[in-house]
C-alpha cells in the first residue's frame, strides 16, 4: 500500500531570507544526491546582473524538513544560484567575486561586490536594499525519497543536463545511508518481490531502496520511526557512521531472514503489504534483540497459525466495512489494526500501535533465552562429582576431568536453561557435533 504522495507549496523568499537560513544552519546546499558546482565565473556574474536589473529568476526547489518544531531545508534545485548569491555576498569562503553592471539611476558601469555593497554609500543606500529585498520564487516539497530524487532528476534534465554518472549518483549513491540502502535492497529485492511486498513498478521507482533505508534507520533507532525521518537521514550526507550503518544493516538482514524462515507462506496474508510488513519485520527484529527464541519450529508453527488467523479476521472486518455491516462485539482489536493501516499509516503513533497489536498476537510464544549461556564452575564440579557414569552418552568414550564438557539437553538456543536438570556430561567432539539439536534427535 503506497499512500504517501509528494506535496508542494509555492511562495517567494527574499535574498535576505535565504541568507538568514544559511547563516542559521537551516539551508543545506549539498544534500546527498546533489551534483558538484558546474557554473563558471561568467555564469555567476550574469546571475548577479539579472538580480540587479530586477529580471525574474526561475524557482528554487527546496525539500522542507520539520523536526520537533525545527524547520530546515535541503536544496533540490537552485544550488548554483544560491551558491552564487551567497558567494557574491561573502558568505562562502573563497567564492566572493565582483561584477561590472549597469545600475538604474547611476552613471556608467558600476563595479559591485560585497565590499562595495557594505562600504560604498551609493551602493549601500540604493543598491543593497534592492538586492537583499529581491524576491525569488521558492517551491517547497516533501514526500517519499523516490519522488524527491525523481524531481531532482527531472528538473535537471534541462539547462545543463545531468550526465549519466550524475544520474546514477542521484539515484544510487551520495550519503552513506543511501549507498548502504542500495546494497541492502539488492540483497533483499528478490525476497520482497517474491513475497509481494515490492512490485516491479516500485523497484523501477526505487521504492525498495527507500524501504531499505527506512528499515536501516529504524534498526539503528531501535524503534519504529516516522517514515519521513528516513528521507531526512538520506538528505544528510553523513547522518550515520559506517559502523552504525553496518550494524543496522545486519539487523535488517537478520530480521528479514527470520521472517522468511518463520512464515514461509506470508504471501497468502495481508501482512505481505508494505505497511504491515514493516511492522512485522520491526517486531521480529526487536524480539531477536531481546533474546527471544526464533528458531524453534513448533513455536514458529504456532505463531504462524495465530498470525494467519489474525490476518484473516482483519480482512473480514475490511470486507464487512465494504458491505456497510456493523462490527461484531469482540472484534475491536481487528478494527483498530485496520484503522491503523488505513489512516496516517506512516505516522509513528500508528506504527507503534500496529507493532503492539502484533506483539500481542505472537509475542508471548517466543520465550526469552536463558541469560546464562554456559554452566558455572560450581555447576561443572557438582555435575562431575554427582555423575556415577563418566562416559559420553553418544560415543561411549571415557571422560576425564580435563576433557569433559557439559551439554544442554534442551539446547540453549531453543529455550534450554543452564540448570543441572538440563545438563549432561559429554565429550567435546560429540557436543560440537550435536549443535542445537535436542538429545537423541538426529540431523
Amino acid at each position: 500500500m503506497d499512500q504517501e504522495k509528494l506535496s508542494k507549496q509555492h511562495e517567494t523568499k527574499t535574498i535576505a531570507d535565504l541568507v538568514h537560513l544559511y547563516e542559521n544552519d537551516m539551508l543545506d546546499l549539498s544534500p546527498a544526491f546533489q551534483r558538484k558546482s558546474v557554473w563558471v565565473l561568467k555564469d555567476r556574474q550574469k546571475l548577479i546582473d539579472t538580480v540587479i536589473r530586477n529580471y525574474p529568476l526561475p524557482a528554487i526547489f527546496l525539500y522542507r524538513n520539520e523536526d520537533g518544531g525545527d524547520l530546515s531545508y535541503s536544496v533540490i534545485d537552485g544550488k548554483q544560484r544560491l551558491e552564487t548569491l551567497l558567494g557574491f555576498l561573502g558568505h562562502l569562503r573563497g567564492q566572493s567575486f565582483a561584477v561590472r553592471v549597469e545600475v538604474a539611476g547611476m552613471e556608467g558601469l558600476q563595479n559591485v561586490s560585497a565590499k562595495t555593497l557594505k562600504n560604498n554609500n551609493a551602493h549601500r543606500e540604493r543598491l543593497r536594499p534592492h538586492f537583499m529585498g529581491y524576491r525569488i520564487p521558492v517551491i517547497e516539497v516533501a514526500g517519499p525519497l523516490s519522488d524527491i530524487i525523481e524531481v531532482f532528476v527531472r528538473i535537471n534534465s534541462t539547462g545543463k543536463p545531468l550526465t549519466p554518472q550524475e544520474r546514477r549518483k542521484a539515484k544510487y549513491s551520495g550519503s552513506g545511508l543511501l549507498v548502504e540502502a542500495t546494497r541492502l535492497a539488492s540483497k533483499l529485492q528478490r525476497f520482497w518481490y517474491e513475497l509481494g511486498v515490492i512490485s516491479s513498478q516500485q523497484v523501477a521507482r526505487m521504492k525498495h531502496v527507500e524501504f531499505a533505508a527506512e528499515l536501516i534507520v529504524t534498526m539503528e533507532a531501535g524503534d519504529v520511526i516516522n517514515k519521513k525521518a528516513a528521507v531526512d537521514k538520506v538528505m544528510a550526507t553523513s547522518s550515520m557512521t559506517a559502523v552504525q550503518l553496518k550494524k543496522a544493516s545486519a539487523k535488517v538482514i537478520s530480521a528479514n531472514n527470520h521472517v522468511r524462515r518463520m512464515f514461509p507462506e506470508l504471501h497468502s496474508t495481508r501482512l505481505k503489504q508494505l505497511v504491515d510488513f514493516y511492522s512485522l519485520v520491526v517486531l521480529i527484529g526487536k524480539l531477536e534483540q531481546e533474546g527471544a527464541i526464533l528458531s524453534d519450529k513448533k513455536r514458529n508453527r504456532l505463531a504462524w497459525d495465530l498470525l494467519k488467523a489474525f490476518s484473516t479476521e482483519v480482512d473480514l472486518i475490511r470486507e464487512s466495512q465494504r458491505k456497510l455491516l456493523a462490527t461484531k462485539p469482540g472484534n475491536e482489536v481487528y478494527r483498530e489494526y485496520l484503522l491503523s493501516v488505513s489512516q496516517m499509516t506512516d505516522d509513528i503513533s500508528q506504527r507503534r500501535r500496529r507493532e503492539q497489536i502484533l506483539r500481542g498476537v505472537i509475542g508471548s510464544i517466543f520465550a526469552k533465552k536463558d541469560d546464562q549461556r554456559g554452566f558455572s564452575a560450581e555447576q561443572r564440579r557438582i555435575l562431575w562429582n554427582t555423575s556415577a557414569e563418566k562416559k559420553c552418552p553418544s560415543c561411549g568414550v571415557r571422560l576425564g576431568w580435563s576433557n569433559f564438557t557439559i551439554d544442554h539437553v534442551d539446547p540453549h538456543s531453543k529455550g534450554g536453561r543452564s540448570v543441572l536438570d538440563n545438563a549432561a556430561l559429554m565429550c567435546r567432539t560429540c557436543n560440537s557435533a550435536k549443535g542445537n539439536r535436542r538429545a537423541g534427535v538426529r540431523a
